[in-house]
C-alpha cells in the first residue's frame, strides 16, 4: 500500500452514479432513515443477550456439563451475531448518524476479543476497496494452508483443501484473538496502511495487550478462579464457543466471494486496476439465498453482500428493499449482478472453488 491502486473509468462509470441516485430517492420517498430502525435495536438487544445471558448463567447456576457447553455453544452463536450484525453495521458508520453510537457499538468487537483499528484497516479499507485483489485484500491473502485466490501457487496439499478447510475456518476467531492482531499491527505500519505516529502506534499497542488480558481474563480466568469451575470443562467450552464463531463468520464471508462466478483481478503495470470501482465490486461479490428472511436476519443482511459493498454505509435492515433496485439498475447497464438462490447452492459453489483452486497445474502449464 506504499503505493495506491486506482480503478480506471470506463463507459460503466455512470453505473453507480444512476444507482446512487435511486437508492438515495427510495429513503426520500419512503421517510425513513438509511441508519438503524427499531428492529435493529430489538435485534441488537437479542444477539447481546444470546452472548451474555448465557455466560451469566454458566457462573451463577453452574449447571453440568453438557449444559455449560450448549451455554458456550449459545455465546459462538452470540459472537457471530453480534460480530456480523452490530459491530460490523457500527463499524462502518451504518448503524446511526451518530457517530458516538457508531463507536461505542462499534466495541462489540471486544466480545471477540479483537480490536478495532485492525478491523476497520483490513475491512472497511482494504477488503472493501480492493475486493478479491492480491495482496491487497487481506481476506484472500496466502496463507499457505488454504488457498482463497487463483493467482497463488498451488501447492501438493491444497489437493484436499475443500476437505480440510472448515477446519481452519472454525479456527478463525481464535486465531484472531491470540495472534492476528498482532501480526497486522506489524504488517499494517510496514506496509503503510497504518500511518500513525510512533506514539500514537505505542499506546495501540499497550491498548491491544491490555484488551486480551481483560478478555482472557473475563472469559477464563473469572470461571476458573473466582468461580471454582474446572478449568477442563472451561477451556472446553470457550474453544468451543471459538470453533462455533470462527466457523460461521468465516463461511458467511466465503460464499460471498470465494465462488465460482466471481472475478479475481490483478493490479495492472500503472497500478491500476482495468475497472470502476462499482463495477469491480459487482464482480468480485455474490449474493445468496435472498429468500431467506431468518438467515438474513442473523446473519447481518450479509448475503445481501452486493448491496453491503456498494452501500456500506446503509443498515443492512434495509437492503431487501434495495436490491431489486441494484439488480434492475445492473441490467439497464448489461452489468452482472451474481446470485446463489440457497445457502446450500451458495455453500457447493464454494466447495467448487476451492478444488479449482486447490488443483495442480498440469505438466506443460506448469513449465508454460
Amino acid at each position: 500500500m506504499k503505493e495506491k491502486v486506482k480503478f480506471s473509468a470506463s463507459e460503466k462509470s455512470l453505473f453507480f452514479s444512476v444507482l446512487k441516485k435511486r437508492v438515495d430517492q427510495y429513503f426520500v420517498d419512503n421517510n425513513i432513515s438509511r441508519h438503524a430502525n427499531q428492529r435493529m435495536v430489538i435485534k441488537t438487544i437479542v444477539l447481546l443477550s444470546l452472548y451474555i445471558v448465557p455466560f451469566l448463567i454458566f457462573l451463577t447456576v453452574q449447571p453440568r456439563f453438557s449444559i455449560s457447553l450448549f451455554l458456550w455453544f449459545l455465546m459462538g452463536l452470540g459472537i457471530s451475531g453480534i460480530g456480523m450484525s452490530i459491530m460490523h453495521d457500527a463499524n462502518h458508520g451504518a448503524y446511526s448518524q451518530n457517530p458516538q453510537v457508531n463507536k461505542w457499538l462499534g466495541y462489540t468487537i471486544y466480545f471477540a476479543g479483537g480490536g478495532v483499528a485492525n478491523w476497520k484497516w483490513q475491512h472497511n479499507l482494504l477488503h472493501h476497496t480492493y475486493t478479491n485483489v492480491v495482496p491487497m485484500d487481506e481476506d484472500i491473502r496466502d496463507r499457505g494452508v488454504v488457498k482463497l485466490s487463483p493467482h497463488a501457487v498451488a501447492q501438493s496439499v491444497h489437493q484436499f483443501q475443500w476437505i480440510y478447510a472448515f477446519f481452519f475456518y472454525s479456527l478463525m476467531t481464535l486465531y484472531w484473538v491470540i495472534l492476528k492482531d498482532f501480526n497486522q499491527y506489524v504488517s499494517f505500519i510496514r506496509s503503510g496502511v497504518n500511518s500513525h505516529s510512533a506514539a500514537d502506534n505505542r499506546k495501540m499497542l499497550i491498548d491491544l495487550i491490555l484488551l486480551k488480558v481483560l478478555y482472557f481474563g473475563i472469559l477464563l480466568g473469572l470461571p476458573i478462579w473466582a468461580f471454582h469451575l474446572p478449568w477442563q470443562e472451561v477451556l472446553l467450552g470457550f474453544l468451543l464457543m471459538h470453533f462455533t464463531s470462527g466457523l460461521l463468520l468465516t463461511v458467511i464471508f466465503q460464499l460471498a466471494h470465494t465462488v465460482e462466478g466471481t472475478q479475481h483481478p490483478l493490479v495492472e503495470e500503472n497500478n491500476t486496476i482495468a475497472k470502476d470501482w462499482a463495477v469491480h465490486q459487482l464482480e468480485t461479490t455474490v449474493n445468496f439465498s435472498p429468500d431467506n428472511a431468518w438467515l438474513s436476519w442473523y446473519i447481518g443482511g450479509l448475503n445481501y453482500q452486493i448491496e453491503h459493498h456498494l452501500f456500506p454505509k446503509i443498515c443492512h435492515v434495509h437492503y431487501p428493499k434495495i436490491a431489486p433496485i441494484v439488480k434492475q439498475t445492473a441490467a439497464e447497464f448489461g452489468l452482472v449482478y451474481l446470485e446463489n438462490p440457497s445457502f446450500g447452492e451458495a455453500l457447493k459453489s464454494h466447495v467448487s472453488t476451492l478444488k479449482r483452486f486447490g488443483r495442480l497445474p498440469s505438466p506443460v502449464e506448469a513449465i508454460g
